[in-house]
């Protein structure tokens, strides 16, 4: 039997020796826990990279959910980069620091799993050596092996462009009385302008070998519900009885060719100016005389001696010649002649006949069928695709 004494001994010793063992335990455990720790963190990278001037560099990394992130940078010259930033995809700035050479274990804590960017950014046009580092710590073994590479993919985003748009459901029909201008008649007549003779004096008479006459067109007319327009004219010029015999020998063809057709085209000139006829017979003997078509500004040079311009010449007996030219069928015109005979003056005989063309309009009513679309809105919604390269997590 012990004492009391003694059992109060053996009682204070065993309660001292399991403290040691719990102590022992504890401290054998915290050695594990740190040991295990230690193992957990993980390189992403370690790397340097050259950053030119003036550029942008991006690192893209993911990390699990529970990762603590350690980062590492410097600048291997000491030299001062302008930005370095680090991004949760797509723009969640999570930390940055401005015109630095070095930045030591910095920490980030993983709330989810995600993609993170590293920016590096040189506002200077000299190049930056950079040596980067990050690491990773797990929050568990089951998150050890997680795969921090990027890959990307393409992601299509569809919006709706809400529109709305009038659409045909029908049409309807009326019938409404219009008047309009039609053109009834028309007719070409031939009007005599001028048909004078001309004496012209030789070149020893006192009163001079030149001489000229004047002739104006027929004012074109436009109204409402006619119009008269000179659409061509022509001239003819002759000396003496040979020109008047030529000229009846012409009268007489044209004659011949429009017996039975009703026409308003009488002379040869008219046949001329018209078109029926190309070409008039000329006589082949007799005094010849020089003439030419011209403005009364060269008029007056002709007559004076000096050098002058014209619109047509020539020299014979007879000659002739049609205008259709629009610019040519409206105002005053000069004949100019010459004689170049020393002694015996000439009679000239000019005619001068214009193309009329009247058109005749009036007012015809008539019924015209309006058809008129019926409308009504309706909304549509396109598809609107947009496709875009994103980065994700490699797990």
């Amino acid at each position: 039997m012990l004492s009391a004494s003694s059992c109060t001994v053996f009682l204070l010793r065993k309660c001292k020796l399991r403290q040691l063992i719990s102590f022992f335990f504890l401290s054998i455990l915290t050695t594990v826990s740190i040991t295990t720790f230690a193992q957990q963190v993980v390189d992403v990278t370690d790397q340097t990279i050259k950053i030119g001037g003036l550029k942008e560099e991006e690192l893209y990394f993911g990390f699990a959910k529970g990762d603590k992130v350690i980062f590492n940078f410097k600048e291997i010259n000491d030299k001062e980069l302008k930005e370095v930033e680090i991004i949760e995809y797509p723009e969640n700035s999570k930390f940055s620091d401005f015109k630095t050479t070095t930045i030591e274990n910095k920490t980030l804590n993983i709330s989810k799993q995600g993609v993170y960017i590293f920016r590096f950014k040189n506002s200077n046009v000299a190049g930056r050596i950079c040596k980067i580092q990050i690491q990773r710590i797990p929050l568990s073994n089951e998150t050890t092996d997680f795969n921090t590479s990027v890959k990307w993919v393409t992601r299509q985003d569809t919006s709706w462009n809400t529109y709305t748009k009038d659409i045909v459901v029908g049409y309807d029909t009326t019938y409404e009385q219009r008047t309009k201008r039609e053109l009834i008649s028309t007719e070409q007549r031939e009007e005599l302008i001028t048909d004078k003779t001309q004496r012209v004096h030789s070149q020893t008479s006192g009163n001079g070998n030149k001489s000229d006459l004047f002739f104006t067109l027929p004012t074109n007319q436009i109204t409402a519900y006619e119009t008269k327009t000179v659409i061509s004219w022509a001239y003819w010029v002759g000396v003496g009885e040979d020109a008047n015999l030529a000229w009846k020998s012409n009268a007489q063809s044209i004659s011949t060719l429009t017996k039975g057709i009703a026409t308003y085209i009488t002379s040869p000139l008219g046949a001329l100016a018209i078109g029926t006829v190309t070409d008039l017979m000329l006589p082949k003997v007799g005094e010849d005389v020089g003439y030419s078509i011209a403005d009364q500004r060269n008029k007056d040079l002709f007559i004076a001696g000096y050098q002058y311009n014209v619109w047509d010449q020539g020299k014979g007996v007879a000659g002739y010649k049609k205008f259709t030219e629009q610019g040519m069928c409206q105002g005053t015109f000069f004949v100019c002649l010459y004689n170049d005979n020393i002694i015996q003056a000439i009679d000239v005989n000019v005619k001068v006949i214009a193309i009329v063309e009247r058109k005749v309009f009036a007012d015809k009513k008539y019924t015209e069928i309006v058809v008129k679309p019926r409308y009504e809105k309706k909304i549509y919604s396109d598809p609107i695709i947009r496709s875009s390269e994103i980065p994700i997590t490699g797990q």
